[in-house]
């Protein structure tokens, strides 16, 4: 054994415990700086490890990152969905071990091909690191959540974001946190070798300051619905007009340039509400002069479903919005899954899918850009909607329902992650939820308007659009992560060697 390895039961010990710390940073986000330290003792294992110890490592370290930051997942199927706990608790471990095999193979590769030289093989654990996060990413639909560039939302490393989005933060941080762990020995002239480099990369563009390459349009003056509604009372049928009801009377008092209301505040189709409501509201918007944006099931047997968005206003047609990025077992069942399906109580689906580049909702001269749950961890897809600058929203709008999960750190998570699409695409996000966070995020991704989380309320703000595009909405406009897939993999390529004896 190879006298600087640790045994192998504390050596994978430490990896699990490494990426279950680390997600503190995603809710707790000025420990930015964990994250780093987690990454960079990885990073130093690694490299002292063969490969096949060091895919064990990455395997436990992203097994243990993803189920530590998604661990309520088990509410919404054991809670709502009726599965036994073990069966819930297994379901959700299974998920993060096979997430993991993407970092497990990374370090495999990091452990053969290092060099020892500290500078190139920190660049090739960063290219390594970013094909990893994109293949959770994009791969099988993707499942993007807690991926590194959440975690330093509020960190210097946000100053990163208009120019190469989420992934490439991730592989900023993945460098900042390997060199210097790589150094060779652990001598002032090595640490200072290793930390001038990453200090740059973190002080840099946070001193300089981040450009504003938007600026701003019209102020429009906005409501946003928080039911609060119960999951297990949101399809319950004892329960639901009460729910109609209050959503229904929010919406006919609210006096704002637009109010929004939050995924399925409405859970009926609109053929199913009591007979003559849908029309007396489409006709209250149509003649005021308030704007109307409201979460609801559209569609039909024949046709299929979609979860979407209404539009009601008196300047236009209506306008409808529907789910592009759907969610596995939620809304779609991917194949030879449907026994799992059955097993739960839960209102699934195969619903039908959007157009990638859908229209915006104009109000007052704003084009505002709805999205349903989690489709705002998709930021390139979000980007194809900024193809033609002339076009391109000035607001954006998440109508959502994290009351799968209840009372989580889900709700902390998902506001961090609207907060880095504003950051990327230099664009305020409204957020309509039925149980939080719900919120107004101006484009520098600062929350200037909130209401307390799992309670119901009615927030009103003020909230300034925006036009023209970051980097990032330019190049991933036009081609979506393959940039940065394609930057990773020349460099790997370019780095890649056989491994040097330690």
């Amino acid at each position: 054994m190879d006298r600087r390895s640790w045994p192998w039961p504390l050596e994978l010990l430490a990896a699990a415990a490494l990426g279950a710390l680390q997600t503190l940073s995603y809710v707790h986000t000025q420990a930015w700086w964990l994250q780093l330290a987690c990454v960079g003792l990885l990073a130093w294992r690694a490299s002292r490890a063969a490969p096949g110890r060091a895919a064990m490592m990455g395997a436990l370290y992203g097994t243990a990152w993803v189920a530590a930051g998604t661990w309520w997942l088990f509410i919404s199927m054991h809670r709502y969905g009726g599965l036994p706990a073990w069966m819930a608790a297994l379901a959700v471990l299974a998920l993060a071990a096979v997430l993991s095999l993407y970092l497990a193979l990374a370090l495999a590769g990091f452990a053969r091909w290092r060099r020892g030289r500290p500078l190139g093989d920190a660049l090739l654990f960063a290219s390594l690191w970013l094909l990893a996060e994109l293949a959770r990413g994009v791969l099988f639909t993707g499942f993007p959540w807690v991926a590194t560039g959440y975690a330093h939302v509020d960190g210097p490393l946000a100053a990163w974001a208009p120019w190469i989005g989420v992934y490439g933060i991730g592989a900023v941080a993945a460098f900042v946190a390997a060199l210097p762990a790589l150094q060779p020995d652990r001598s002032t002239a090595a640490l200072l070798r290793g930390v001038a480099l990453p200090l740059a990369l973190l002080v840099g563009p946070s001193t300089v300051g981040t450009p504003d390459f938007t600026r701003p349009t019209g102020a429009i003056a906005v409501t946003l619905l928080q039911g609060n509604i119960p999951q297990d009372e949101k399809f319950d049928i004892e329960h639901q007009q009460a729910a109609l009801d209050w959503h229904i009377g929010m919406l006919g008092t609210a006096r704002t340039d637009l109010v929004v209301a939050p995924e399925t505040a409405i859970p009926f189709l609109p053929q199913q509400v009591p007979e003559g409501m849908w029309e007396r509201l489409q006709a209250h918007f149509a003649h005021g002069a308030t704007a109307a944006l409201i979460g609801v099931p559209l569609g039909n047997d024949a046709e299929g479903y979609t979860n979407s968005a209404v539009g009601f206003s008196p300047s236009q047609p209506p306008y409808r919005y529907d789910k592009q990025h759907l969610v596995p077992f939620g809304e779609f069942i991917p194949r030879y899954f449907r026994w799992f399906t059955d097993l739960m109580h839960i209102p699934l689906g195969d619903f039908n899918r959007g157009p990638l580049e859908a229209p915006s909702f104009v109000v007052k001269g704003e084009r505002v850009a709805p999205n349903i749950c989690y489709e705002d961890l998709f930021g390139e897809e979000l980007a194809a909607r900024f193809a033609d600058p002339a076009g391109a929203p000035t607001i954006l709008a998440n109508l959502s329902n994290i009351g799968w999960f209840g009372q989580t750190i889900a709700v902390d998570q998902h506001l961090q992650i609207s907060r880095l699409r504003s950051l990327e695409l230099q664009r305020p996000m409204l957020r309509a939820t039925n149980t939080g966070a719900t919120v107004v995020i101006n484009h520098r991704g600062v929350v200037t308007h909130r209401l307390e989380p799992h309670t119901r309320g009615v927030l009103e703000g003020l909230v300034q659009g925006r036009q023209g595009n970051t980097p990032f909405a330019t190049w991933a406009s036009r081609f979506g992560l393959w940039p940065l897939a394609l930057l990773a993999l020349a460099a790997t390529l370019l780095l890649m060697r056989r491994r040097v004896a330690p």
